[in-house]
């Protein structure tokens, strides 16, 4: 086989793979003939039918093989990576003595596309505005002797895609911690009017102690559709959003739905939408048809798989707007995936007055109060959708007699914390005292000293309405 025949290419993934395997590995689509690397990906080729010409593929152009050479102020000491766009070096400022990631664009890809040297100078402009934890930072964009450049921050791990690849699925609450870190680095980003439109795993570092930086801001390969001509698309196939594979504009919430499918590649191990060609694909994408999360895994806790659906939500409009939401979302939700078991034994370790025990809707306080009086208070979660779910700490004080309510009422208006309210329990209507709280945001101080005003308002109200200690 010779050497342009040598590996194939996955029009979903923008990868590469050895041409023994007919399918890529990372999404089961079936490989193709490489295109030339300074040419746009034709993602809906015509009806002819007939296959693309075979092209001979140079990956490392002669132009951009600098291991071990001076490129202006910049020793290349060991090339980290490559792509469409050009090569990654890891690299020495020698006038800064500052250890780089030198990213170099293709000669080729250049002289193929005389928009791209504008667009890039504006992106790396925009880019180097980004700085945040979350974010690889830009520290210089140049040219030198024809060679166009960026200087970045380098980061000393794999991306994350690597990290699938070696481990497979990830523990939920680790990728809901990665998702979120992602979605705050895009928030920042979002917040200056700049759109990623090419997230996916290969585009996010792992730092070694677990932190995603995001990378290559708004350097996403151009993506031609042969019935948007006139609209070249941006992107990588299986991380489009509908609305782009329609014509429509990228936007911030297209960046939440690429982010949705990281999330649910990291909780499963392989892509929610899977063909095995690009037609098929966007058809599945566009119907939105994807196997639910806990059905490949029925661990995952259900707020993150209900997270994972309202990042790919097919309407961008039923989606979080940008990254300021997604990084709401996944926060609420990766604090509502902690142990309420956890919380309320923490809240009360050095309480001697308090019991815990479980029960039916999460967990019973019962409170040893002065004078030999004793209150029972419930801990327990809303029914609330994922981001929007509540802890509710509540008490029973008596049954809702209609002799006690202008009694109630005047009582209720000097509450200070929490406050009364009717509920069905049991089938009786009673009064409750009920205080709450953001389930994803809650603390364990917040929850002690709720659960404690609470049920001192409670069982002051139950004795004064009935003079008795019932519960």
């Amino acid at each position: 086989m010779n050497d342009s025949l040598s590996f194939l290419y996955c029009a979903g993934c923008n990868d590469t793979f050895p041409a023994e395997q007919p399918r890529c590995p990372r999404c089961g689509m079936k490989g193709q003939i490489p295109p030339q690397t300074d040419q746009p990906t034709d993602v809906f080729p015509g009806n002819s039918g007939a296959p693309p010409p075979p092209h001979s593929v140079s990956v490392y152009p002669d132009e951009l093989l600098l291991e071990g050479q001076r490129m202006d102020i910049y020793d290349c000491d060991r090339l980290l990576g490559r792509g469409g766009m050009g090569v990654v070096y890891l690299a020495r400022n020698t006038a800064l003595h500052r250890q780089c990631a030198l990213k170099l664009l293709s000669p080729r890809r250049l002289s193929a596309d005389v928009d791209y040297i504008r667009r890039f100078q504006q992106e790396a402009r925009a880019a180097a505005a980004l700085v945040h934890p979350h974010i690889v930072t830009t520290y210089a964009a140049g040219t030198f002797q024809d060679r166009h450049y960026l200087e970045m921050e380098y980061v000393a791990g794999h991306s994350l895609q690597k990290e699938l690849d070696r481990r497979g699925p990830m523990e939920p609450l680790r990728a809901t911690r990665i998702a979120a870190g992602i979605a705050d680095g895009l928030a920042a980003a979002h917040r200056l009017g700049i759109i990623h439109r090419d997230l996916k795993p290969d585009n996010v570092l792992l730092t070694p102690s677990g932190n995603p930086k995001i990378g290559d801001f708004g350097l996403a390969k151009r993506i031609h559709a042969a019935d948007t001509r006139s609209q070249p698309l941006a992107g990588t196939p299986h991380y489009m959003a509908p609305e782009i594979f329609e014509g429509g504009p990228v936007s911030k919430a297209s960046d939440m739905f690429a982010l949705g499918v990281c999330y649910y590649l990291m909780l499963t191990g392989r892509p929610p939408f899977e063909a095995d060609s690009l037609t098929g694909l966007m058809h599945r994408i566009l119907a939105g048809q994807y196997v639910p999360v806990r059905e490949i895994r029925p661990e995952v806790p259900l707020d993150i798989a209900e997270c994972v659906s309202m990042l790919l939500a097919r309407s961008a409009d039923n989606r979080p707007a940008d990254g300021t939401a997604g990084s709401q979302l996944l926060q609420s939700v990766l604090g509502s995936t902690q142990d309420l078991e956890m919380l309320v034994r923490d809240a009360f370790r050095d309480v001697n007055q308090a019991a815990i025990r479980p029960a039916a809707d999460g967990f019973e306080v019962r409170l040893t109060l002065p004078d030999g009086r004793a209150q029972s208070v419930r801990v327990t979660t809303s029914d609330h959708r994922p981001g929007q779910r509540l802890l509710l700490i509540y008490s029973i004080c008596c049954r809702a007699e209609k002799t006690f309510y202008e009694r109630a009422l005047r009582l209720n208006a000097a509450v200070l914390h929490g406050g009364l309210s009717i509920r069905d329990i049991d089938g009786e209507p009673c009064f409750v005292m009920i205080d709450t709280y953001p389930r994803g945001t809650v603390e364990a101080e917040e929850i002690r000293r709720s659960v404690v005003e609470v049920g001192f308002q409670a069982d002051r109200i139950e004795q004064e309405l009935t003079g008795r200690d019932i519960h």
